[in-house]
């Protein structure tokens, strides 16, 4: 698999992830002496067309694609506000509806806003207290019409994965269009876009331990799509801009390494996640698992500490040498309560206390004890600081 030189226990991979280093040793060529514009034909721009190309089939193998399905952007944000404004405009002439989860990433949430300023409307569906869609709730919201509805494949903040296969074909059997964000569960979780029925995928490189800023788009064959950039002919004429090619070669060895190495990863990763889930939990009282309990990412464990602000635990984490999260990477500095954990009807107070672990391929069960060793103390010296703590016990709490 491969080594990263990784300092202390670093274990805020939903965020940002190390860079794998057979990645980073495809990438190096593309960053000196391999160069060229793949839409020219001289011989440079045919050198990095073909790598390109490569780099495409990878990413269309990890989720069982088709490599001219594949469009390339800058971020898993960006593919999704390229698929919902492209799919939206491009089919608006079936309706002007769509629906989405209530826990979607905010590059969803955030584009269909945009989309109502421009007319369309919007329904919301919402979640159980593990996260989880119902597939009755999505059925409830479509319309005649409904253009397009998207729903994630699983949530990097609560770690739960979505039963899309009982969704999808409610969606599908009513002739609209179904996009997911696979952003937190591609290289993770087995996809294969073909078996899920979905029209659209978005995904991203640095999950999957690849460079930031590249993500992709796959959209089945013959699906309109209206571009969200214009000033050129690149990705089909439907994502304008010069291709950034040594991301792009990262982003085709990490969704190669990710294909080969998915069960690998997943059987590795497990068994820390629940090592983490069951001593966190049972040696901090207050402490409460967030998401589903079954099905959820195997390399993710999340929490909501009672008394506790997020940021106070990362900032004593951190001073411990231990990487976390608290809420998803978009929100973290809002100091608000995360737009998912409220969703699930989790108490504001509560929600402010929330605690992230996701795992890469380098974490030990050192790491993992060294978290679990750490934590405790942290907690009792911020709750000895908690006003909300002090009230707790003066009314009697235990």
């Amino acid at each position: 698999m491969g080594t990263v030189n990784m300092k202390n226990a670093y274990f805020d991979n939903a965020s940002a992830a190390p860079v794998h280093p057979k990645v980073l040793e495809a990438m190096l060529p593309y960053l000196s002496g391999t160069f060229g514009n793949i839409q020219l034909v001289h011989r440079w721009g045919a050198a990095v067309r073909q790598a390109v190309d490569e780099a495409r089939e990878h990413v269309a193998a990890l989720i069982g694609g088709n490599a001219e399905e594949i469009i390339f952007t800058a971020s898993g944000s960006e593919s999704n506000n390229l698929v919902l404004k492209g799919l939206a405009t491009a089919y608006q002439g079936k309706g002007k509806h769509i629906v989405v989860s209530s826990v979607e990433h905010f590059s969803v949430l955030y584009a269909v806003r945009t989309l109502e300023k421009a007319g369309f409307e919007v329904s919301t569906v919402p979640v159980d207290q593990h996260g989880r869609v119902k597939p009755a709730d999505v059925a409830r919201r479509l319309r005649d019409d409904t253009s397009v509805v998207s729903v994630m494949l699983a949530n990097g903040e609560v770690g739960t994965i979505e039963p899309l296969r009982e969704i999808v074909p409610l969606v599908k059997a009513k002739g609209i269009l179904f996009h997911t964000d696979a952003v937190a569960a591609a290289g993770v979780v087995p996809i294969d876009v073909q078996a899920l029925g979905v029209d659209a995928l978005s995904l991203a490189s640095n999950p999957i331990y690849g460079p930031l800023g590249v993500g992709a788009l796959w959209l089945r064959r013959r699906t309109r799509l209206s571009p969200q950039i214009d000033g050129g002919v690149q990705e089909g004429g439907r994502r304008a801009g010069t291709e950034n090619v040594p991301g792009i070669v990262g982003f085709g060895e990490a969704a190669r390494l990710a294909k080969e190495q998915l069960a690998q990863r997943a059987e590795r990763a497990r068994p820390l996640r629940e090592r983490l889930i069951e001593g966190i939990s049972t040696t901090i009282d207050h402490t409460i698992v967030t998401g589903h309990r079954d099905d959820r990412l195997p390399n993710h464990a999340s929490f909501c500490v009672e008394f506790i602000e997020g940021e106070a635990m990362l900032l004593f984490l951190s001073s411990k040498g231990i990487g976390a999260s608290s809420g998803s990477a978009c929100t973290s500095k809002a100091l608000k309560a995360s737009h998912v954990l409220s969703a699930m009807g989790v108490d504001a107070a509560l929600a402010q206390g929330s605690l992230l672990f996701s795992i890469n391929p380098w974490n030990t069960a050192d790491e993992v004890e060294q978290v679990i060793a750490e934590l405790p103390p942290i907690i009792v010296r911020l709750r000895e600081m908690s006003p909300l703590y002090a009230e707790f016990r003066e009314q009697g709490g235990q």
